[in-house]
């Protein structure tokens, strides 16, 4: 089974709102893996606009399942990760205004930024995974530099997903093939939702975790917590 990583941002981001600690993001965290969710993802950003570096090691601190750090590699967010590593630290390459991640990277031109970044994660016994659009050459590229496992960017997908949704998912079967043949692991996320998810798990062979906040949390406001993640986690068997 497809493991789910339930990422938290939007819930710091209600909390930053109004200056509080309410919703509490610690106990947030507690209740999705209670419920059932197999992992906790957090993307801090440079403006902690949502996730703030202060909460990583409560978040750390509390996990039980697997803890997720996803974010650009600049010195800042290294450090963060390696004072708190976690099971996975996932590189993403955002710009600093970016609102969303919506690109991966260029894994060939970034060859040797990444190869040694990859080997300092390596080095506190990181597993390190790859943003990447669907792409065999960004794949094959996230093999060379070290990677242990790539996350497909699924925002193409989901905005296809009901035009055509066999053209839509096609990119990323041949993505994962790349990725299967190569022996690299495969993660998904953006834009991944209870409409779209049991397609493209049906169809993505080898897909070993999803990481989805904002679909989530917003299906949370309507079905409650508890029932949205027995939801998605039905989606994912």
């Amino acid at each position: 089974m497809t493991r789910l990583s339930v990422n938290v941002n939007k819930v710091a981001l209600l909390r930053n709102s109004r200056g509080s600690n309410l919703p509490n993001l610690v106990e947030v965290a507690k209740d999705v893996e209670r419920f059932g969710g197999q992992g906790i993802t957090v993307h801090p950003r440079p403006d902690e606009r949502h996730i703030k570096y202060s909460d990583v090691p409560a978040l750390k601190a509390i996990t039980t399942t697997e803890f997720n750090i996803e974010g650009n590699p600049n010195e800042k967010f290294l450090k963060l990760v390696l004072d708190n590593p976690p099971h996975q630290a996932t590189l993403v390459p955002d710009a600093v205004d970016q609102l969303t991640s919506d690109s991966g990277w260029d894994t060939i031109k970034y060859k040797d930024f990444l190869t040694d970044t990859i080997a300092r994660l390596h080095e506190s016994n990181i597993r390190v995974s790859i943003f990447v659009d669907p792409d065999e050459a960004m794949v094959a590229g996230a093999k060379a530099v070290g990677a242990d496992r790539i996350e497909l960017y699924t925002g193409d997908y989901a905005h296809q997903f009901h035009a055509d949704k066999a053209k839509a998912i096609e990119p990323f079967i041949q993505a994962a093939n790349e990725a299967n043949k190569l022996g690299i692991g495969i993660n998904a996320g953006h834009d991944l939702n209870l409409d779209n998810l049991q397609y493209f798990k049906q169809h993505i062979e080898g897909l070993l975790e999803v990481s989805i906040g904002h679909a989530l949390i917003t299906d949370a406001l309507y079905y409650g917590l508890h029932n949205t993640i027995q939801l998605y986690l039905r989606q994912l068997k």
